[in-house]
């Protein structure tokens, strides 16, 4: 056979090769086509399984500033507008620079990750795209297995088949986790700088970028420097890609690290009670709170809310575990707006974790002289002028069973103290025996009656006893039953909510004050007046009204061997209620509601107001002033000591002291007009009592301060 023959047949043979390698490799692409064509109408028809991705319900206080989240992973969902351009650019420039050029897997940036790898003996370059880790984030578990890759892959392009990339890279930056507990790009803006996503500026957009790669190591808070040389990174790297101008990038860079404060979860207890509302009227959304995003308006004032929890945390002062290791004594504040009825702060114990027991709304103790209020509301409102008095002395009324004899005494070493007490006096050194000689008078139903309508819905008993706070109440109760006093007689429902919306917008629920006249204006100007006393020079709260600083009224309580101790006070602004307490009640106290519950008060109160116009409480039409008698309560002659006092129209005295008073003559006090001068109504004698010598100096009188009188 000749070489030529033979050479043509081995060319026959390769041509045949090479048509054969051209077949299979044309099949194998045609064969690949489909599959890619399948996979692609498999991603775009098959429907992408439910993500359910839970969203933090975020309670806003009155001011519209964030007061709470409750979450299992603390998300707050915002649309695309809602995400200012340099954070979007920045997130794309440092995480997946070819984001808008590939379709889900990008095979470039899979082997530049390789030979990243491989160089460093080690994975310290991954290559997947946010459409990757989105699609891992939503749909799949952490686990690391080659069919979760392939899933991974076949979600990620059915994710690039169903939305535009700005709609995946919002999915996003509303699903990646920032570190300390918050998920999502707004969750992250209000921890870290306390601002919406929106107000970022580009320091701020580079910086959450550029702690998404890791960012419990990257945190702000924990590593400053880490973050702000990968912030720094971020700043350079959009401005390699054109997205902002190298000057852009050196300004930002060279901002301060400017972090909000890292707080824990504010108002436990104000929570809880708004939760137990929600309870009651919606037990489904209750259900769902922590995943469901909804959006609740509410009530509280941050501001408030914190002087609350100071004054608490500073003046309950320390105290002793008890056996299930919670720090006694307890106690708890609420406080409440008298014009709406809105509660702006609410403490319901020394620490929400260690007890989750909520004083405030909870526990009913007795309010001991708290609730004589009530009970000199009713005698006011009987047209009984302020002036009329009360014997103390001993006295008794049948018991409660047959042959028992109640025998009311007063707080301290004497229980009587022998003589007639105006109302005024009574109250300010809260008496205890007037006051039941009063109840005895007008009937305690009547006092029921009154503190029922005042805002008190627990059981009271009618008994005389009620007078001095035998029946149990809340503080939330006492704080809304004080309202009605310090806005001139209107009851108003306490409430925690304004409005719950879904995370759609949908109204769940909205809430405006509920508000009704239980009390005439003057009547309730005229206690207010009266309850002034209390924390004037002699007054069972003497000591507190400088603290507070401002026109306030308020009532102590104690109760029988200083087991529980109050004190509930307002100004024209703000009501607020304190208990002070053992959870378990046979354990008596260190002092009085003065000395226990009284600085808490004070001091909350100077801290709520300190930004508020000081003002005093309005003087309606209806109520009359005049200088009195003080030794009888008539219009003065010229021998009584005066004094300033106020009655309702129709109740003031008309009739003139027909006693000719001669201790003030002979021993008048100072400031009484005839001391170290002419006497009135002695103008024969020059201002001298007839047979007194002249120059005579009158004796300085102090008034007698006087224990709080703890309720039977």
């Amino acid at each position: 056979m000749s070489r030529t023959r033979v050479d043509r047949k081995s060319e026959d043979r390769d041509r045949r090769r090479r048509w054969d390698t051209w077949q299979v490799a044309a099949w194998l692409g045609l064969t690949g086509l489909v599959i890619a064509g399948g996979i692609l109408i498999f991603a775009r028809i098959l429907p992408l399984p439910a993500a359910e991705v839970p969203v933090a319900t975020i309670v806003y206080d009155t001011r519209g500033r964030v007061a709470a989240r409750l979450f299992e992973q603390n998300r707050v969902e915002i649309p695309t507008q809602a995400m200012p351009k340099h954070l979007r650019n920045g997130t794309v420039a440092i995480e997946d620079e070819r984001f808008y050029l590939h379709r889900g897997i990008d095979p470039i940036a899979i082997a530049r990750a390789l030979i990243a790898d491989i160089r460093a003996g080690k994975i310290v370059e991954g290559g997947s795209t946010l459409t990757q880790q989105l699609a891992k984030n939503l749909f799949l578990s952490p686990e690391k297995t080659v069919l979760r890759k392939i899933r991974e892959v076949l979600l990620t392009l059915q994710m690039e088949t169903r939305f535009t990339k700005d709609e995946i890279l919002t999915m996003y930056l509303n699903q990646i986790y920032f570190g300390h507990g918050a998920y999502g790009v707004e969750a992250a803006s209000q921890l870290y700088f306390a601002r919406h996503t929106k107000d970022l500026d580009l320091a701020e957009s580079a910086l959450l970028a550029g702690i998404l790669r890791v960012p419990e190591s990257l945190s702000p808070y924990r590593h400053p420097d880490l973050a702000t040389k990968r912030r720094n990174l971020v700043l350079q790297q959009m401005a390699n890609l054109g997205y902002i101008s190298p000057e852009q990038a050196a300004e930002a860079g060279k901002a301060p690290l400017k972090l909000a404060t890292l707080r824990v979860p504010e108002a436990p207890y104000f929570v809880d009670y708004m939760l137990s509302e929600i309870r009651t009227r919606h037990p489904e959304v209750a259900r769902n709170i922590l995943t469901a995003g909804y959006v609740i308006d509410s009530t509280i004032d941050n501001d408030i809310q914190m002087a609350a929890d100071q004054a608490f945390k500073t003046y309950i002062g320390k105290g002793t575990p008890d056996e299930q290791g919670v720090e006694q004594p307890q106690g708890a504040l609420v406080a409440v707006d008298p014009q709406s009825g809105a509660v702006r702060a609410l403490v319901g114990g020394r620490n929400f974790q260690k007890s989750q027991y909520n004083r405030a709304y909870q526990a009913h103790r007795q309010p001991g002289s708290a609730m004589k209020p009530f009970l000199y509301t009713a005698v006011i409102d009987s047209n009984i002028p302020v002036t009329r008095a009360q014997m103390c002395e001993q006295v008794g009324y049948p018991g409660a069973t047959r042959g028992d004899v109640y025998m009311p005494k007063d707080y301290g070493k004497e229980p009587y103290h022998w003589r007639a007490l105006a109302i005024r006096e009574a109250i300010k050194i809260s008496d205890n025996v007037v006051a039941v000689r009063w109840a005895n008078e007008i009937g305690p139903k009547k006092i029921v009656d009154y503190a029922t309508s005042m805002g008190i819905s627990s059981r009271l008993d009618p008994y005389l006893s009620l007078a001095l706070g035998t029946s149990e109440v809340t503080p939330l109760e006492m704080a809304a039953a004080f309202c009605p006093l310090a806005n001139l007689g209107l009851r108003v429902e306490p409430f925690s909510i304004r409005r719950i919306t879904d995370r759609f917008g949908n109204v769940i629920e909205e809430n405006h004050p509920r508000i009704q006249r239980v009390l005439r204006e003057p009547v309730a100007y005229l206690v207010t007046d009266l309850l002034k006393s209390v924390l004037t020079p002699g007054g069972t709260g003497s000591g507190l009204g400088s603290i507070v600083g401002r026109p306030a009224a308020g009532k102590t309580g104690t109760t029988e061997d200083l087991r529980d101790a109050w004190f509930v006070g307002y100004s024209p602004d703000l009501v607020a209620a304190v208990y002070v307490g053992h959870d378990q009640p046979n354990v008596s106290l260190r002092g009085t509601g003065a000395a226990v519950a009284g600085p808490i008060w004070a001091h909350f109160m100077a801290g709520a107001l300190k930004d508020v116009p000081v003002h005093d409480f309005p003087v309606p039409v209806g109520v009359r002033e005049l200088q009195v008698c003080i030794e009888s309560g008539l219009l003065p002659n010229s021998t009584c000591q005066t004094v300033r006092e106020i009655f309702l129209a129709g109740t003031e005295p008309t009739e003139v002291d027909p006693v000719i008073h001669w201790d003030n003559i002979f021993n008048p006090p100072q400031g009484w007009p005839g001391a170290g001068g002419v006497l009135p109504g002695w103008p024969e004698t020059g201002g001298v009592p007839p047979g007194q010598p002249s120059g005579a100096t009158w004796p300085v009188q102090e008034p007698a301060e006087e224990p709080e009188a703890a309720g039977e």
